[in-house]
C-alpha cells in the first residue's frame, strides 16, 4: 500500500488537473455560445441563396448547370472531410472518422478512386495515415471560420468535379443537434439532389446580365461554398459542445478520485497513529 506522502502528492496532482479541466470547461462553454450564434446567423444566408439557386435553375431550362446533371456512372469520388484542429473533445472526431473509414472501404471495394479534401488537422492526419490521395487541405481555422481560408481548398474540389476528375462530391462533418448530441453525417454535395435544392412554389422570370450561363455559374458556386461554410460552422459548434461535456466529465471524475484518495489517505494516517499508540503502550508495559 502506498505511503501517506505518495498519496498526498497524488491528491495534489489530481487537484491541479481538475483546475485545468474546470477552466477548459468554462472556456468551451463561452466559445460554444459564440459558435452557436455564428451558426444560426449563417443559416438565413444559406437558405436565401438556396432559394435563389432553385429559382434560377427552374427559370432557365435551356441551360443545365453541371452541378445539377447526374452522371451516368460513378467511378471516382471526391470527399471533403471536416474535423477539428485540436483534441480533448471526446469521441467527436473518432465517430466521424470511423464513419468515413467504413464508407471509404466500401468505395474501394467497388473499385472507385477517391480524392480527399481535409479541413481540420485531425482529419488530415488520419487521411495521411490511411494513405488517401489528399489533393487539398485547410488547417488552423480557429474558432471563427473565414471563407477566404476555405475557398482555395473548396475550389480545388469544385474544379475537379467540373473537369470530370471525379463523378461525385460528398461532404463529411459533424452536425450540431444540441449541446449534448452531435451527429456525424456524410451527405452528397454534387450533383445537387432535388431534395437539397428544392423546388420553388412559383417560377420566377429573370433578366440576365451578362447571360444566364455566367449568372448561374456564379450562383451555384456561391451556393456550394455556403453549404460547406455552414458545415464548418456546425462542426465548430459541435466541437465546443463536445469539449465542454468532456471537460465536465473529466472534472467530475477528478473530484471523485480526490474523494477516494482522501479516504485512503485518512485510513493510512489513522493506521499509522494506531500503530504508534500500540508501540507506545507496548513499550510502557514492557518497562
Amino acid at each position: 500500500m502506498p505511503g501517506t506522502k505518495e498519496i498526498r502528492v497524488k491528491i495534489r496532482s489530481v487537484q491541479n488537473t481538475r483546475k485545468i479541466t474546470k477552466a477548459m470547461e468554462m472556456v468551451a462553454a463561452s466559445k460554444m455560445r459564440k459558435a452557436q450564434e455564428r451558426m444560426r446567423h449563417a443559416r438565413p444566408y444559406a437558405e436565401k441563396i438556396r432559394n435563389v439557386a432553385a429559382h434560377i435553375s427552374h427559370a432557365n431550362p435551356e441551360y443545365r448547370h453541371p452541378f445539377l446533371v447526374d452522371r451516368d456512372s460513378v467511378k471516382r469520388v471526391g470527399v471533403i472531410v471536416i474535423t477539428t484542429d485540436k483534441g480533448l473533445c471526446g469521441a467527436l472526431n473518432t465517430n466521424l472518422l470511423r464513419l468515413v473509414l467504413a464508407q471509404y472501404k466500401d468505395w474501394q471495394a467497388q473499385g472507385e478512386e477517391i480524392e480527399v479534401c481535409a479541413i481540420g488537422n485531425k482529419g488530415l492526419g488520419f487521411m495521411q495515415r490511411l494513405g488517401a490521395n489528399v489533393v487539398s487541405q485547410v488547417i488552423q481555422l480557429g474558432d471563427r471560420p473565414q471563407m477566404d481560408k476555405l475557398i482555395g481548398a473548396v475550389k480545388v474540389m469544385l474544379d475537379g468535379y467540373t473537369n470530370d476528375r471525379f463523378d461525385r462530391l460528398v461532404l463529411a462533418y459533424t452536425r450540431f443537434i444540441n449541446t449534448m448530441k452531435q451527429e456525424p453525417v456524410i451527405e452528397q454535395l454534387l450533383p445537387l439532389s432535388g431534395e437539397r435544392l428544392g423546388a420553388p412554389e412559383t417560377v420566377w422570370d429573370y433578366i440576365y446580365e451578362p447571360e444566364a450561363r455566367a449568372v448561374l455559374d456564379q450562383v451555384m458556386t456561391r451556393y456550394i461554398e455556403a453549404l460547406i461554410y455552414q458545415a464548418v460552422s456546425e462542426n465548430i459548434a459541435s466541437e465546443q459542445s463536445a469539449r465542454m461535456v468532456a471537460m465536465k466529465a473529466a472534472s467530475d471524475n477528478a473530484a471523485t478520485l480526490i474523494d477516494e484518495l482522501t479516504l485512503i489517505y485518512n485510513k493510512n494516517r489513522q493506521a499509522g497513529i494506531t500503530k504508534e499508540l500500540s508501540e507506545i503502550v507496548g513499550g510502557a508495559a514492557a518497562v
